[in-house]
């Protein structure tokens, strides 16, 4: 789902979750999905975006959206195993958004590095605690080619021309399009989890169902009308054979049949 915040002076962020186990992408193919559709793998630049995070994934988890265990892929990476048993293997791990930041938020005894140069943030509520805590929202570094969710980040000046029509297509199976705004003060990280969210697209959607339910009200009414008319003709016919019974029309032969049965 999409948020945004402050009026496209802060970036949005998209959270692609998928239940079926087998539509989760490895590392790559997530960075991929984001770039064409506008932006990056997400990148954290602060102890406040951290908990933005946070908060949009415990509010979705509340919503009863069915968000349960599945890690999520972030932008931080090592390229290269170089030198990934050496002591420098945390200073190794880089933004593929070029962001500079240095923090980091790795779970107790990461990143083990080795073969896994890939970061995720944890999110497995329903796991066993482990010695850094509940798996929630620390990171852990794991192989590039594991299946996981993704979180994708973007750019004021990415969203303004999306807003003002320049949207590239995307899969709409990926991304489930939601849009909020709201002001947002990074000093203030307690007031991320206010967040309204609209949808969008109703209208249309709402237009696709109406339009092919006419034909068969057409239908209905016409029917309808029918039926009226003949009812309408069969009492005039029978008026008209009480006040002047002479005409023997079939109407009021069949009229008469009926009355003497």
């Amino acid at each position: 789902q999409k948020v945004c915040y402050g009026d496209f002076k802060h970036p949005c962020y998209k959270i692609a979750y998928f239940q079926d186990l087998s539509r989760r992408v490895g590392f790559q193919e997530a960075r991929h999905a984001c770039e064409i559709d506008g932006g990056m793998l997400l990148s954290l630049e602060s102890e406040a975006e951290q908990k933005l995070i946070e908060n949009m994934l415990q509010n979705l988890t509340k919503s009863g959206s069915g968000i349960s265990d599945g890690d999520f892929w972030i932008g931080l990476w090592r390229s290269g195993d170089g030198q990934a048993t050496s002591s420098a293997c945390p200073e190794l791990y880089q933004w593929t958004d070029g962001t500079i930041s240095s923090f980091r938020n790795w779970y107790t005894d990461e990143p083990s590095c080795g073969s896994e140069a890939c970061v995720v943030m944890y999110h497995q509520p329903t796991a066993n605690p482990g010695l850094g805590g509940a798996y929630l929202y620390q990171w852990n570094d794991d192989r590039c080619n594991m299946k996981h969710n993704f979180i994708c980040k973007y750019s004021p000046d990415n969203v303004l021309e999306k807003e003002l029509g320049d949207r590239a297509e995307t899969d709409d199976e990926v991304f489930p399009s939601v849009a909020a705004r709201k002001p947002y003060d990074e000093n203030k990280p307690e007031d991320n989890s206010h967040v309204v969210v609209t949808e969008t697209g109703i209208i249309p959607n709402l237009i696709y169902v109406v339009i092919p339910t006419i034909p068969l009200l057409l239908l209905i009414l016409v029917a309808f009308g029918t039926c009226c008319f003949q009812m309408l003709h069969k009492r005039e016919a029978r008026r008209n054979c009480f006040t002047d019974p002479s005409p023997l029309s079939s109407e009021c032969l069949a009229e008469s049949l009926n009355s003497n049965l």
